[in-house]
């Protein structure tokens, strides 16, 4: 079964102007500039883009795929996240974690998750662990759990400078990366240490520590939500100059927070003359987004989905950004930096996942592995629970 798409705006994500895409058996076949040598009769479908963008189907990789939160009780636990609350905002490939509660909710829940999602049709990763240690694994350890199940591609999120945190040590903290790192290198996987960043005064330190003190290489380190905090923003901006990958959160900031948005951290990150291929933007869908006093009680929380993605794609646009400058946050940067094959680019071979935009940048079209997931902006499949 071949897909034709004929007069699209190709971002790959570099902008490669119009051209068309040959799709079929889930991956792209051919692409170019002028209309392919095939009869339309050996073409099941065609679609016309009228110069349209089209870009790689995002990677969102920090989602709660069962569902975070719990920090104010159990009533509090937020539900698993199901199909088409990725599909509709262009996420084809996801990484699945747990966050504070990683008592109650479980590596081996976490792993069955993914599966069920790459069941209905998506690609699906998690990270082994959570916020404590030692990690919650599924067979005892951390580099067992990396090398031999297939969909844990590494360790996270670990909680550091956060009152959520178990205080991990600086050793303990070397210990864990290097667990990473040797089952990233028996595996041929990302084998990355995720960083769950709080408020914590000491921001990063331990990370410049481990890259001064110890033999680790930098790309082992992912640390996430550095936005939160306009000073521990700095402090990622410092790291991605010493060949870290770090990790935007698109969450909503009030006017006034020492935060920010992932807008504006993605434009200072560039206005600050960062290595462009360091920066990763993520969602922390399905988590809940707690407010704590300094007592550490909760007083307020949100929820959040892969929404904040395309929405950041359409501010910065709206700000005259150019496709081909933003989407690699939250596409190829990604693929390179957690090692996941025939993703976050779009060229022969690699896989037919791609979102389709209207003139203002909306999600129009899904596709996930050659097959429609979202049509005119609806879902044209859902999880096996959905109504």
């Amino acid at each position: 079964m071949l897909t034709l798409i004929k007069n699209a705006d190709i971002y790959a994500p570099e902008a490669l102007g119009p051209g068309f895409l040959l799709l079929g058996g889930g991956k792209i076949l051919r692409m170019g500039a002028g209309a392919p040598d095939i009869a339309e009769s050996c073409v099941d479908a065609i679609l016309d883009m009228n110069d349209a963008p089209v870009g790689p189907g995002l990677i969102d990789c920090h989602v709660h795929l069962t569902g975070g939160g719990g920090e104010d009780g159990f009533a509090t636990q937020a539900p698993p996240v199901p199909l088409s609350r990725f599909t509709r905002f262009g996420v084809t490939s996801m990484v699945g974690l747990l966050g504070t509660d990683d008592e109650t909710r479980s590596t081996a829940n976490l792993i069955a998750r993914t599966r069920a999602l790459r069941e209905e049709g998506l690609s699906a990763w998690c990270w082994t662990g959570g916020y404590h240690v030692p990690p919650t694994t599924l067979t005892g350890s951390v580099r067992s759990d990396i090398v031999n199940i297939d969909c844990i591609i590494g360790l996270g999120e670990l909680a550091i400078s956060d009152h959520r945190s178990s205080q991990p040590t600086f050793d303990e903290l070397a210990r864990l990366a290097s667990e990473a790192h040797v089952a990233g290198l028996l595996s041929k996987k990302a084998g990355v240490l995720h960083l769950h960043l709080g408020d914590g005064g000491r921001g990063l330190e331990l990370v410049s520590r481990l890259l001064d003190e110890t033999e680790l290489p930098p790309r082992v380190f992912h640390p996430t939500h550095v936005n939160r905090r306009k000073q521990l923003f700095e402090e990622a901006c410092a790291l991605s100059h010493r060949n870290v990958v770090v990790d935007v959160t698109a969450f909503p900031v009030e006017e006034g927070e020492n935060a920010w948005c992932a807008a504006d951290a993605w434009e200072r990150f560039h206005e600050a003359a960062c290595p462009p291929a360091h920066l990763t933007i993520s969602s922390d869908g399905g988590g809940c987004l707690p407010h704590f006093d300094d007592n550490g009680e909760l007083v307020k929380m949100g929820f959040a989905t892969s929404a904040g993605l395309p929405e950041t794609i359409r501010e910065l646009a709206r700000r005259g950004h150019r496709l081909d400058r933003v989407l690699p946050a939250m596409t190829s940067n990604v693929a390179r930096a957690l090692r996941l094959p025939g993703k976050g680019t779009i060229a022969p071979g690699f896989d037919a996942d791609l979102i389709f935009f209207n003139e203002d940048h909306q999600v129009r079209h899904v596709m996930a592995g050659g097959k429609w997931m979202v049509q005119d902006g609806s879902p044209a499949v859902k999880g096996t629970f959905e109504d």
